[in-house]
């Protein structure tokens, strides 16, 4: 799901970029059309005052944020020797496929390359060889990181090639005048307690809305919406251990997909699909009151829903920790200033600048280290009626599993939810046509 949101729905959101009580906080938007927009080159040079200048390139997707946050300009201020290239190609799914091929030929690459969380598994298993091992350079501590991220980017030889940036913790963001018109409870401790360890208890809190609840306002947005959150809340759900696709018979999956049905079944949505005009109307409609919330969604929200909805949202904890985004930097072997890039990538992942983007662009640090800095651990959101959401995505980064990544997540995700589960929701197709239907696309879409 990251893939999507990074690529093509990041921009507004940033433009949007909210205050906090130690800082700002953004999020992802909708691009005009699957065009990249444009090759974005930025570049900035240290003051070498006639020394020679090594030059750095990124190539990354979307908006890492760095040049944004002034990372760029820190890092040549110390390294005078440093000039800094930034290409950026706004769609994940224009960047990668091109970064594959250029993986394979050993050419086109730049010295730092991002890799979205959906593809990372990909890299490990079959380009690890055309990489630095991060985990050996200068600057870089293992220990910094959460254990789940660190593990993502590191192959069965112990090999790590690439260095975590940002990670999607999630929470439940609610409407709370809603929940007070349905008889629900408002305080988010409150709110917390009501589904608190079990995804079913946030249905059964659906239905207890649905009982009281104004008129034209459903509980969730979307049935796909939900399964995405419980999915992301369990280790193993689209492959096994041993890289085997095992969606249609995972546990995890198979609650994920039910939980959701039943709130299409329920008539607790309001029907929509995520990131869609409509649905982006309908924060500004009050058409639904709970909505699960990564980092970049508070952004988002603030964005939609106006000057009008402050203070009425409120974010609580998720029934189970849950993660939806994130993505890395490696550094291809074949660049010609690896020792410098590899500097570089540790220290835009080090824990300090992970706070500061935190603070200045709402990317949660996967750097563990970053969560005790006042940056993170003091942040408040004053739209969300001032949710110390620092604390609270901490607490989730701090419990989401190891999860076990594929190479076709993306493909499979992308099925269950637009094939599948959206004919449940809006076309009330009965749960087993809309699994058969999302199946049948998947092993079209596998060659199966």
């Amino acid at each position: 799901m990251r893939t999507r949101i990074r690529s093509s729905r990041r921009a507004v959101v940033l433009a949007a970029v909210v205050a906090l009580g130690a800082g700002a906080l953004g999020g992802c938007s909708e691009d005009s059309g699957d065009e990249p927009v444009g090759k974005a080159t930025t570049s900035a040079a240290g003051g070498g005052g006639g020394k020679t200048t090594t030059t750095l390139t990124l190539g990354l997707f979307g908006a890492f944020g760095y040049e944004e946050a002034g990372l760029y300009e820190q890092y040549m201020k110390l390294h005078p020797d440093i000039k800094i290239e930034q290409t950026t190609i706004q769609r994940n799914d224009n960047y990668y496929p091109p970064l594959l091929t250029h993986l394979g030929t050993g050419s086109g690459l730049s010295d730092i390359q991002g890799v979205e969380v959906a593809n990372i598994t990909e890299i490990t298993t079959t380009q690890a060889d055309k990489l630095m091992d991060l985990g050996k350079a200068d600057g870089v501590r293992k220990d910094n990181f959460l254990d789940w991220k660190w593990a993502q980017a590191t192959n069965q030889a112990g090999k790590t090639i690439g260095l975590g940036t940002d990670i999607g913790p999630t929470g439940i963001c609610y409407r709370k005048d809603l929940f007070a018109k349905a008889g629900l409870p408002t305080d988010r401790a409150a709110v917390s307690a009501l589904w608190a360890g079990d995804w079913r208890k946030y249905l059964e809190a659906g239905k207890a809305f649905k009982a009281k609840a104004p008129k034209g306002a459903a509980f969730v947005d979307s049935a796909s919406g939900v399964m995405a959150v419980v999915n992301g809340s369990s280790a193993e759900r689209f492959y096994d251990k041993d890289g085997k696709i095992v969606y249609k018979t995972s546990p995890a999956v198979k609650e994920g997909w039910d939980i959701a049905a039943a709130f299409a079944e329920e008539g607790l949505t309001a029907k929509l699909q995520q990131f869609t005009p409509a649905w982006d109307q309908a924060f500004a409609n009050s058409a639904f009151a709970t909505i699960s919330c990564p980092p970049w969604m508070l952004g988002y929200i603030q964005d939609k829903a106006g000057a009008a909805g402050k203070g009425k949202w409120d974010m609580a904890e998720a029934p189970r920790p849950s993660s939806w985004g994130g993505a890395f930097l490696t550094v291809p072997e074949v660049g010609r200033n690896k020792a410098e890039a590899a500097k570089l990538a540790a220290w835009l992942t080090a824990p300090e600048q992970q706070a500061t983007l935190f603070e200045k662009r709402g990317s949660f640090p996967s750097a563990k280290a970053a969560y005790a800095l006042p940056a993170v651990a003091d942040a408040k959101h004053a739209y969300f009626d001032n949710a110390p959401i620092g604390q609270l995505f901490t607490k989730a980064a701090e419990g989401i599993p190891l999860q076990i990544l594929g190479p076709k997540d993306n493909i499979i995700a992308q099925n269950l939810a637009d094939v599948g589960m959206l004919q449940v929701d809006q076309k009330g197709k009965s749960s087993k046509d809309g699994w058969n239907a999302a199946v049948k696309a998947i092993d079209n879409a596998l060659d199966q």
